[in-house]
């Protein structure tokens, strides 16, 4: 058909628009009906947002904490890069040190490691019938059989040489453990790199999306939450270093084995929150017992007495200048923390309930005042 008798043709006539008739009247907000069908809606949508949250729970774990890690590097890159050098200078110097520090955790603290850990296994059925000499100990062990079940487990798991395989679940649990780890650690390590790098990106983009009015003032609320997170990171390094000091000390005086590798152990404990000093105890104690009765007990009760000291001394003096958060709050968000997320969750409980009552301070209580 040629061009112009397709120009003649009348065109079609576009169908009639339905008519579904006059619009209702708004719907009133105070129903009943409305208030049910939002808080159903609201509840589905919480509910599929947790079962979602629970199904990638690991890989948010993983991003919390680099997040949290490139918050808290940031202060020091900061610092370094006021002395001339750029952002991506300053996050390579911050990387190279956090490398070197793991490498010098692997050389120092891995070989006396699985030394001592040898040597607590060859040592413990001697070590267990040094404790039944203690009076107390074994009128404890008459009473209770304390002493005697465990020689009886530990026999039962080292006559055949298999302790360590009955500990890890084999061979192959092991290797599959430190495949994990090693690709976890990797992850945290380039998302760190990654978010700490674009840190000023994407705050500046979250900045854009706030109304023109309130940005300033947005800004400024960014910039001191960021500040508390690094100088929290910052202080818990500071007093988890004067751990390790302590401990390194005692260990020479004591004379226990590889007294740095065990400072080194001492300030990774000192970085966990609540249970930290516990383990970290465990740990000094368990070593100190390798050597002798008396030394297990006067490297636990040194142990105790730094804590109290850092407890009531050090920490108060040293968050006070930093976290305005008092001891309660962040006993309560600490346990929070650690219920939702685990250790993970305790590590970042007081930080944010720092950035909280930040918020509260700056943004709610002078609202109220004003209403």
């Amino acid at each position: 058909m040629a061009i112009s008798e397709r120009m003649k043709r009348k065109p079609k006539e576009s169908p009639a628009t339905p008519d579904f008739g006059a619009a209702g009247a708004p719907i009133d907000r105070g129903h009943p009906f409305y208030f049910g069908f939002v808080a159903t809606v609201g509840a589905l949508t919480a509910f599929v947002m947790m079962r979602a949250l629970a199904s990638a729970s690991g890989v948010f774990v993983l991003i919390l904490v680099a997040l949290f890690l490139a918050t808290g590097l940031n202060p020091a890159v900061e610092a370094i890069r006021r002395r001339g050098l750029s952002r991506a200078g300053a996050v390579a110097v911050i990387f190279v040190a956090v490398i070197a520090f793991v490498g010098l955790f692997a050389a120092l603290v891995v070989p006396p490691l699985v030394t001592q850990g040898t040597h607590l296994i060859e040592t413990a059925p001697a070590l267990l019938e040094n404790l039944k000499n203690n009076t107390t100990i074994a009128n404890l062990n008459d009473q209770y059989g304390v002493i005697d079940s465990l020689q009886k487990k530990l026999n039962s798991v080292t006559s055949d040489g298999t302790l360590l395989i009955t500990a890890f679940g084999g061979v192959i649990g092991v290797g599959k453990s430190v495949l994990s780890g090693t690709f976890t650690a990797l992850t945290i390590l380039v998302l760190t790199l990654y978010f700490i790098t674009s840190l000023p990106q994407a705050t500046e983009l979250g900045l854009k999306l706030v109304p023109a009015s309130r940005r300033p003032r947005i800004a400024a609320l960014t910039d001191a939450i960021i500040a508390r997170v690094g100088a929290f990171v910052g202080s818990q390094i500071l007093v988890s270093f004067m751990a390790a000091i302590f401990m390194t000390v005692l260990a020479f005086i004591l004379g226990l084995p590889s007294p740095v590798a065990i400072g080194i152990i001492i300030f990774i404990c000192g970085l966990v929150p609540l249970i930290g000093h516990f383990i970290g105890a465990g740990v000094y104690t368990i070593i100190a017992f390798t050597q002798s009765v008396s030394i297990g007990i006067a490297a636990f009760i040194g142990y105790v007495v730094y804590v109290q000291v850092e407890n009531y001394i050090l920490t108060p003096k040293i968050m006070k200048r930093t976290l305005a958060v008092p001891g309660a709050v962040t006993i309560v968000s600490a346990m929070i923390g650690t219920s939702l997320l685990g250790l993970v969750g305790g590590l970042l409980a007081v930080p944010v309930a720092a950035s909280i009552i930040l918020i509260l301070e700056e943004v709610v209580i002078p609202r109220a005042q004003k209403s």
